[in-house]
């Protein structure tokens, strides 16, 4: 699952990084302050994270409104999670419009995304970060990602 890098550190695995919601930086800082995001379901709590990694001390907040573009990308893994348990149901049981088995589907599909929303709240910021900010294996020796403009 990681790979050996320049100096003695393993390279943490891209994959598992955005799963567990690391740092992109440094892939080993959690982004967020609170690890269960069902503990209070509250729209602050789920999304507090930290105002810099706490291993890179890479910023999170690249610029004022950056995270307005997570919108976009909650959509399409809300559009692939609903993809997903199309074909699983299509398989599974199959879809028939003469009875009501895609009325159940439509049910648990909704039932699903609205239990996974926290989850995808968090997973889609840190995405959307992976987008601009990528792994620095030397994070102790370099500067931080930053815009141009400052």
């Amino acid at each position: 699952m990681e790979k050996k890098t320049s100096g003695n550190r393993p390279k943490p695995n891209y994959i598992w990084s955005i799963l567990t919601l690391r740092c992109p930086r440094c892939r080993r800082g959690d982004m967020f302050k609170h690890p269960n995001p069902y503990k209070k379901l509250k729209l602050s709590y789920i999304l507090d994270m930290y105002d810099n990694c706490p291993v890179c001390k890479q910023k999170y907040d690249l610029e004022v409104g950056f995270w307005y573009g997570t919108g976009y990308v909650s959509y399409a893994l809300a559009v692939a999670i609903s993809a997903i348990t199309f074909v699983a149901w299509w398989v599974l049981i199959g879809i028939s419009f003469s009875d009501n088995r895609i009325f159940y589907w439509l049910g648990i599909n909704s039932f699903l995304l609205v239990v996974l929303q926290p989850w995808m709240m968090r997973l889609s910021r840190v995405i959307y970060l992976y987008f601009f900010v990528s792994y620095d294996p030397d994070f102790e020796n370099t500067d931080s990602f930053k815009f141009d403009y400052y």
